[in-house]
């Protein structure tokens, strides 16, 4: 049945949770107190490896208890050893581990751009912090019009992020609509695009100022559920229909190393013409893949 199977499910997922808990809680713990950038860095390094191997030990169990119907397509010159920036759509929590099971160990250790409230999620949080997710808490243009200074914090948060990418190999991704996509989310955007939101290009045009000139390149990935309605619940119930992945690489734009984003229009205007040209794309690929509505 499938609630015994989202049972089962929610207990895997916690026992794999809190067994990998117990190195996170200390070497974050050392992190904290140890001082000295070279041994925080080591630290790093193990806290990544205790990350990836909860991910590897989910993915065992979801392929061999869920068994998704996932068609996963990837370039194959990929590399853990190489800096990324992955951007995709975003439909439901499972998005995540679907980009788990296409690029685990193909490219370094993810980090997410994460929504703030996050980070209270016990022991995933204190790991998202540890690793040095940058948090982004999104302020209401109200509340930036009070209090000018709130408008760098999502930028201060991203730029200490890339200065210690510049240090290992990374892999940021980012969801760049900035939340699921449903109908009722694209009518009040009046979003032009059929199966995704409009695209938001201040995240990525930080990360490809500040670390183009290292980055080997950009993943644009695309996924694609054939239920219209995917949901994470559901994929833990082993009752998700068909799920396609596609990545491309795209080289990066000479311009886009020296732009500056947040300063110049002429910049603004170049980087949403380039986003909203890839999202019309993707669109269009959606739209051969499935039919969402």
């Amino acid at each position: 049945m499938p609630i015994i199977k989202g049972g089962v499910s929610i207990l895997l997922l916690t026992l794999n949770t809190l067994v990998w808990g117990v190195p996170l809680i200390i070497l974050t713990l050392l992190k904290v107190i140890v001082p000295g950038r070279r041994p925080k860095e080591w630290l790093l390094k193990g806290l990544c490896a205790v990350a990836l191997n909860w991910i590897g030990v989910n993915l065992w169990w979801m392929r061999h208890w869920l068994k998704p119907n996932v068609s996963i397509n990837v370039p194959d010159t990929l590399s853990p050893e190489q800096w990324w920036l992955v951007i995709s759509n975003h439909r439901s929590w499972t998005d995540i581990f679907i980009l788990f099971m296409a690029l685990h160990r193909r490219i370094p250790m993810p980090r997410f751009f994460l929504k703030h409230q996050l980070i209270w999620i016990p022991i995933v949080g204190l790991a998202f912090w540890a690793l040095e997710f940058p948090f982004m808490r999104r302020f209401s243009r109200e509340q930036i019009a009070n209090n000018p200074k709130l408008a760098t914090v999502d930028r201060e948060s991203t730029e200490r992020m890339c200065r210690q990418a510049r240090h290992a190999p990374i892999a940021i991704f980012n969801f760049v609509e900035g939340t699921r996509f449903t109908v009722a989310k694209r009518e009040s955007q009046q979003s032009p695009f059929q199966h995704l939101l409009r695209p938001k290009a201040g995240g990525i045009a930080q990360v490809l100022s500040l670390l183009g000139d290292q980055l080997d390149g950009i993943l644009d990935v695309t996924i694609s559920y054939t239920n219209p309605s995917p949901t994470f619940m559901g994929f833990l119930c082993g009752k998700e229909a068909p799920i396609t992945l596609e990545a491309r690489q795209l080289a990066i734009p000479e311009w886009m190393q020296t732009a500056n984003y947040h300063d110049e229009p002429q910049h603004k205007e170049r980087f949403h013409a380039w986003i909203n040209s890839l999202w019309q794309e993707k669109d269009t690929l959606l739209d051969r893949l499935s039919d969402h509505d």
